[in-house]
C-alpha cells in the first residue's frame, strides 16, 4: 500500500470525524450527567493550583483519578475558553481511537479492512456521542485501545518487547482517567488459549519477566499521581479517608455492592442492539463468518472477540450498570468486523437492511414532527416547552434529508444513505437544536432565575445541589458536601443546622428534601424546576428536630472564580497562556482557595 493511499485515508477519518464530533463546538455549556462536575473540578485546578485533589464545590471528589480534569484544564487554559476547551479531550480521543483501530486493522488484515473498521466505528451511535462529550469514557476508550494496540504488536505481529512497555504505560493512563484502565490486559487471556492450543501466528513470549516490566511502567505512571497523594495523606486522615474510598469504596465496593444504576442481566444486550448501531445490524451475518474463521484458528480473531466477550462479561456481573461501562470494547468489534465488511456491504439483505434502517429514522422523524404538530399539538407544545427547542422543524429536516438520499441512493448505496443520514443527525443537533437546549439543560436558566429572587444581602446556602449550579452562579455560596446522598438525611440535617444559626441566611432545597426540615419555615417560595426536579428558596427557621441532629460545622463556604470561565480573556485572571497557573507553585496554595473547612486542606 502507498503511503499517498494511507494518507487519503486517515486524511478521510480526520475530516469526517472532525465534522461529526466538532459539529457545535462552543455553543454549549457542560451538561448533566458528568460534564459539569467534570469541569467544575477542572476549573477549580485552574484557579488554585490545586493539581493533586480533585474538589468539587470545596469537597472531596473521590469517584475518578485526575487525568481528565487535567487535559480539560490545559485546554481551557490553551484556548481561553470553558466552552471550547472542555470538550476538546473526548473530541481528541475519538480521532485518536479511529486511527488506532485503522491503523491495526491495516497491519493485521489490509488497507481496506482497517478503514472500514475505523469508518463503521465513527459511524455507530454510542461512539460519536461519546466523542461529543465531556465524560471520562471517549478518553478511556483511547487509552484502552492504545494499550490493545501495543499489546497487540507484540503478541500478533512480532514486535519488540518495547510494545509491552508501551501498553503498561498506556494502561496506567487509563487507570489515571477510570480505575479500570488496565482491562486492556484481558486480552491475554485468549493469547493464552491461542498459544496453549498450538494456534498459528502466536507463540508463547520470551523472556517471560518482561511481562513483570510491562505491569510495572503502568504502575509507575499511576504511581506518580498516588504516591504523593498517599505520603500526603499518612499525617492526614482527611486524606487518607479520600484514597480509601477512592481505591475500597468506588472500585471493589462499588463494582460488589453498588449502591445504584441497577440493571437486569440482559442490560447490556439491550444497548448493544440500539446504542450499537448500525454495527449491531450487521451481527447476524458477521457471526457466521467469525465463527469460521475461529474453526480455521484465526488468532487474530479469537483475540479481539475475546476481549469484547471478556470486557462485557466484567460488567455483566455486577448489578450495578451504565451503557458507558462497555464502551471500551466496542473498538475491538469493530476491528474484528472491518476484514469482512466491504463483502457485507454487496450482499443485497444486507443493503436492505441498512436501507431500512433509514426509511425507519425518516418515518420516525415525519412522523413524530407530524403527530406533535396536528394530532397532539399539546403534547408537543410541553414537549418544545420542556426541551427549550423552538420547534419541530429540526425533525422535519432529518426525516427529509433521510428520505432522500434513501431514494436517491437506494439499495444499491445504502451505507452511503445512512453515513448521510447519521451526519445530517449530528450536524442538526449540533449546530441546530443544542444550542436552543442550552439553556435549560445546563441550568443557566434556572441559575438566573435564582439569582434574582436570592436576597444579595443574605447568605446562600445550596442543599444537595447539582454541578451544574454552581459554573453559573456568580455569588459565594454555601454547600454541605458533595453527592452525600448515600447518608440519608444527614446532610439535611445539617443545612438545617446552619440555616438556623443566623437569620440573615437563605436556602436552596429540592421538592424532595423540603420534609421533614423545612417545609413548615417561614418563606417557601419557588424557583423552578431543574435537573428532573423541582427547586424552592427557603427562608427562616427549620424544624427543631432537624437542627438538634445537624452539625454546621459541616458547611463549606465556595466562592467562584472572578472570569466567569472566559479564562485568557480578563484583566482579572491570576493565569494567563504562558503562565499556566500552579506549575510553579506547589500543589495547593492555602490563600487562593476558592473553598473554606475542607478537613485536610
Amino acid at each position: 500500500m502507498s503511503d499517498r493511499a494511507r494518507g487519503r485515508d486517515i486524511v478521510l477519518l480526520l475530516g469526517i470525524g472532525l465534522l461529526l464530533f466538532g459539529a457545535g463546538l462552543g455553543l454549549r455549556d457542560p451538561w448533566p450527567a458528568d460534564e459539569p462536575l467534570h469541569v467544575l473540578i477542572a476549573r477549580d485546578m485552574l484557579a488554585t493550583g490545586n493539581w493533586l485533589v480533585p474538589m468539587a464545590g470545596g469537597d472531596f471528589f473521590q469517584d475518578k483519578p485526575p487525568l481528565l480534569f487535567w487535559m480539560q484544564a490545559f485546554f481551557i487554559w490553551l484556548t481561553g475558553s470553558q466552552r471550547v476547551g472542555f470538550l476538546l479531550p473526548s473530541l481528541l480521543a475519538g480521532l485518536g481511537t479511529l486511527l488506532l483501530v485503522y491503523d491495526l486493522g491495516r497491519r493485521l488484515w489490509s488497507r481496506q479492512a482497517g478503514l472500514a473498521a475505523a469508518l463503521v466505528l465513527l459511524f455507530t451511535l454510542q461512539f460519536t456521542l461519546q466523542a461529543r462529550r465531556a465524560q471520562l469514557d471517549a478518553l478511556l476508550v483511547f487509552f484502552t485501545t492504545l494499550s490493545l494496540y501495543c499489546l497487540l504488536r507484540q503478541l500478533l505481529l512480532g514486535g519488540s518487547w518495547r510494545w509491552a512497555i508501551g501498553a503498561g504505560v498506556a494502561a496506567g493512563l487509563g487507570v489515571l482517567t477510570k480505575v479500570v484502565g488496565f482491562f486492556s490486559y484481558m486480552v491475554l487471556a485468549p493469547w493464552l488459549l491461542a498459544v496453549w492450543r498450538g494456534w498459528p501466528g502466536v507463540r508463547w513470549q520470551k523472556p517471560a519477566a518482561m511481562w513483570l516490566a510491562s505491569g510495572a511502567a503502568g504502575l509507575a505512571v499511576v504511581a506518580a499521581w498516588l504516591l504523593p497523594l498517599a505520603l500526603r495523606a499518612r499525617g492526614d486522615p482527611a486524606l487518607a479517608a479520600y484514597l480509601h474510598e477512592l481505591l475500597v469504596t468506588h472500585t471493589v465496593g462499588r463494582y460488589m455492592e453498588p449502591w445504584h444504576h441497577f440493571k437486569p442481566a440482559w442490560y447490556y444486550l439491550q444497548v448493544i442492539a440500539t446504542l450499537w448501531l448500525p454495527l449491531a445490524l450487521l451481527l447476524p451475518w458477521l457471526v457466521p463468518r467469525w465463527a469460521a474463521a475461529l474453526r480455521a484458528r484465526d488468532a487474530r480473531v479469537l483475540l479481539l472477540l475475546g476481549f469484547v466477550l471478556l470486557y462485557v462479561a466484567f460488567f455483566t456481573l455486577t448489578r450495578g450498570k451504565r451503557d458507558i461501562y462497555i464502551l471500551s470494547a466496542l473498538p475491538m468489534l469493530a476491528l474484528a468486523a472491518g476484514p469482512w465488511l466491504p463483502g457485507l456491504l454487496a450482499r443485497r439483505g444486507v443493503r436492505w437492511a441498512l436501507l431500512s434502517l433509514v426509511l425507519l429514522a425518516a418515518a420516525a422523524c415525519l412522523g413524530a414532527a407530524a403527530w406533535f404538530q396536528w394530532v397532539s399539538p399539546e403534547q408537543g407544545a410541553r414537549l418544545l416547552a420542556d426541551s427549550g427547542v423552538a420547534g419541530f422543524a429540526p425533525l422535519v429536516v432529518l426525516g427529509t434529508c433521510a428520505l432522500a438520499l434513501a431514494v436517491a441512493l437506494r439499495a444499491r448505496r445504502a451505507h452511503f444513505a445512512l453515513a448521510g443520514t447519521l451526519a445530517v443527525g449530528w450536524l442538526v443537533a449540533g449546530w441546530w437544536v443544542f444550542p436552543q437546549m442550552d439553556g435549560d439543560r445546563s441550568a443557566r436558566d434556572f441559575i438566573r432565575r435564582l439569582e434574582s429572587m436570592a436576597d444579595p444581602r443574605q447568605e446562600l446556602g445550596l442543599l444537595a445541589y447539582h454541578e451544574h449550579f454552581l459554573l453559573h452562579l456568580t455569588r459565594p455560596t454555601t454547600n454541605f458536601g458533595h453527592r452525600r446522598f448515600r447518608e440519608g438525611n444527614a446532610e439535611a440535617f445539617d443545612a438545617a443546622a446552619w440555616l438556623s444559626q443566623q437569620a440573615d441566611r437563605q436556602l436552596l432545597v429540592n421538592e424532595a428534601m423540603l420534609e421533614p426540615c423545612f417545609a413548615a419555615a417561614a418563606r417557601v417560595r419557588e424557583v423552578g424546576e431543574s435537573s428532573r426536579g423541582r427547586w424552592y428558596l427557603v427562608q427562616g427557621a427549620p424544624a427543631a428536630q432537624c437542627v438538634a441532629k445537624g452539625d454546621a460545622r459541616r458547611a463549606i463556604r465556595y466562592a467562584p472564580p472572578p472570569t466567569g470561565g472566559d479564562w485568557g480573556r480578563s484583566e482579572d485572571l491570576s493565569s494567563q497562556p504562558g503562565d499556566f497557573p500552579g506549575m510553579l507553585d506547589g500543589f495547593l496554595s492555602p490563600d487562593d482557595m476558592l473553598y473554606r473547612n475542607v478537613p485536610g486542606l
